[in-house]
């Protein structure tokens, strides 16, 4: 399962909206993919539509669909939002992942 923060919550409502599309019904699809500085990249935007291969999951009133096989990358991840100095966008804090880059936006096993 993956954990959604009250921050990223809030953020994650607020673009939908902004982006057209419905947080009651609609949701975020969080996947991993090949690249980046460690091995490994995080992809998160908004879908409607789900797959055969995804496992669907509910967290602090965000809907949270993952394809099957980046699930295996992604089990126990918190998705949190920092607005600090340091810039803002979405953090992966993920239990998995041995090493990270500096960004935050890869990782490796």
């Amino acid at each position: 399962m993956i954990k959604v923060s009250d921050t990223a919550s809030k953020r994650i409502f607020s673009m939908m909206q902004e982006d057209g599309f419905d947080p009651a019904k609609d949701f975020v699809r969080v996947g991993v993919k090949s690249g980046g500085c460690s091995g490994l990249s995080y992809e998160l935007k908004f879908d409607k539509e789900t797959h055969e291969n995804d496992k669907v999951f509910e967290d602090n009133q965000v809907k949270i669909v993952v394809e099957k096989k980046s699930f295996l990358y992604l089990a126990g991840t918190i998705l949190e939002f920092s607005g600090g100095l340091n810039g803002k966008g979405f953090v992966f804090n993920n239990p998995n992942a041995s090493r990270t880059c500096g960004c935050g936006e890869s990782f490796s096993l």
